[in-house]
């Protein structure tokens, strides 16, 4: 089941609060960034994101999950309705997020 994009523009509402959120469409889902680094992505209408130190600690009751079959595990996050959290989360997970690796040509 495909992700959509009413749900899309909640996040990113949500995520409103933060400067530098994008996203980009994949196969019916969406890749979410922060700042230039992956953090997650909206996976059959569910936020997802990467299960790094902080978020862990900030959600140490939230459930893993595979966005899509063959994938690593990633965290859903329940708490979407609260704006000062999703900020918390995202800002704390920042720095412990790899580079998004540039592409030779």
């Amino acid at each position: 089941m495909a992700s959509s994009k009413d749900y899309l523009d909640f996040i990113l509402d949500q995520l409103s609060r933060l400067e530098e959120i994008t996203y980009r469409p994949m196969m019916g889902e969406y890749i979410l960034y922060y700042r230039g680094r992956v953090v997650g992505g909206i996976y059959d209408d569910r936020f997802l994101v990467k299960p790094t130190k902080t978020a862990c600690a900030l959600m140490p009751e939230a459930a893993l999950e595979l966005p899509y079959e063959g994938a690593k595990e990633m965290l859903l996050v329940d708490d979407v309705e609260n704006r000062e959290f999703l900020q918390k989360l995202l800002e704390g997970m920042y720095p412990e997020l790899p580079e998004v690796k540039k592409k030779k040509k």
